[in-house]
C-alpha cells in the first residue's frame, strides 16, 4: 500500500465522489480511480461499490479509510520529529579527524563548545588513505580530511567546505646544514635520508614530487604517520621528515625547525566533509563553524 492511495480512499470516504476527491487533490479522477484500483488489488475485501452514479465505501473501505488517517498523523509526527531534530541548536555532532588536525583542532573545539547553549561533540581519530575519506561520512557528522594539491577532488557524493590551505615544509634539527637556509631547494636534498608517511598516505606522494623535481628518488629509512612520533625520529637521528606548516606541533621538540621549501605550491587543502542531509541540521552548521574558526587561527 502507498500513501497516495490510502490518501485517494479517505478522501473519496469525506468527499463522497471521484470529481470531488481529484478537484481536492489536483489530479484527474481518472489518476483517482486508478489509485484506488491498485489499492484494492492488496485488499481480499471490497473497498467500494457503486451507489447509483456514486462510488461509495464499504465497510472494509471505511475501515482503512480510519486507518489511513493513523498513518497521516504518523507521518506528520515523523515529519515535525525530523524538522526539530534539524532546527535543533543542541544535540549531538560526531566528528571525526586525521591525527595532526586532530591534534590541532580537537582541544579548542572542546573548549569552544563548553557553553550550554552550544552542541555536545563526540571527537574520533582516523589515520585513512585519502580516497576513503568520504566513506566516514556514513558514520560520522563531520569529516575533517586532507588532499594533496593536484589529486583528484573529492566525489560529488559529499559536501566539501574549504578549510584551510596548508604548505608543507621540511623539518630538520638545528644542528642539520639544512637549517641554516631560509628555503631548501629541492637540489639539496640530493644525498639526505627521510622519515616518511606509508605508501597510500598523501604526504608519501608529495615527497616523491620533491625528490623528482632534485632528480632523485627519495632514500626512505623509517615510515611513521604519527608526526609527533615522526619528529622524535627526526630529533633523534638527524634525517628528514615532510611536515603540515600549521598543524605540526614542535613544542616538545626543541632541537627541530621547519623550513620552507624555495618552490612553493606543495602543500594539502583541508576540508570538511559531510553527506549534504547532514549540513542541513543547525547543530551540524553551528559544529563547523567553530572549526572554521579555528581553521583560522591556526593560520595566523
Amino acid at each position: 500500500m502507498e500513501l497516495g492511495q490510502l490518501r485517494a480512499l479517505r478522501e473519496l470516504g469525506d468527499r463522497g465522489s471521484i470529481a470531488a476527491v481529484a478537484a481536492a487533490l489536483y489530479v484527474t479522477p481518472s489518476s483517482v480511480s486508478q489509485q484506488i484500483s491498485a489499492l484494492q488489488r492488496h485488499s481480499a475485501a471490497p473497498l467500494t461499490y457503486k451507489d447509483g452514479r456514486r462510488t461509495a465505501l464499504t465497510d472494509a473501505g471505511r475501515a482503512l479509510a480510519l486507518a489511513a488517517i493513523e498513518v497521516e498523523v504518523a507521518l506528520e509526527r515523523a515529519e515535525q520529529a525530523v524538522a526539530r531534530f534539524q532546527d535543533d541548536q543542541l544535540g549531538t555532532v560526531s566528528v571525526v579527524a586525521f591525527h595532526s588536525v586532530g591534534l590541532a583542532v580537537f582541544g579548542p573545539l572542546i573548549a569552544a563548545c563548553a557553553s550550554p547553549d552550544r552542541p555536545d561533540v563526540r571527537l574520533s581519530d582516523f589515520d585513512v588513505a585519502q580516497e576513503h575519506f568520504p566513506l566516514l561520512t556514513a558514520d560520522y557528522d563531520l569529516v575533517l580530511a586532507h588532499r594533496l594539491v593536484g589529486s583528484p577532488p573529492w566525489p560529488e557524493s559529499v559536501r566539501v567546505e574549504p578549510l584551510l590551505y596548508e604548505p608543507l615544509d621540511i623539518a630538520v634539527r638545528r644542528d642539520h646544514p639544512l637549517a641554516a637556509k631560509a628555503a631548501i631547494e629541492p637540489a639539496d636534498l640530493h644525498d639526505e635520508a627521510w622519515v616518511a608517511v606509508h605508501e597510500g598516505f598523501p604526504l608519501k606522494q608529495a615527497l616523491s614530487v620533491i625528490a623528482g623535481l632534485g632528480g632523485s628518488e627519495a632514500r626512505i629509512l623509517h615510515r611513521i604517520n604519527e608526526f609527533s612520533v615522526a619528529a622524535s625520529v627526526v630529533e633523534a637521528s638527524g634525517r628528514l621528515a615532510l611536515m603540515p606548516r600549521y598543524t605540526t606541533d614542535l613544542r616538545d621538540h626543541p632541537e627541530l625547525v621547519l623550513r620552507p621549501l624555495a618552490h612553493p605550491g606543495l602543500g594539502r587543502h583541508i576540508d570538511c566533509l559531510a553527506r549534504p542531509e547532514t549540513l542541513e541540521r543547525t547543530n551540524a552548521k553551528a559544529v563547523l563553524s567553530q572549526i572554521r574558526t579555528i581553521a583560522l587561527a591556526l593560520t595566523r
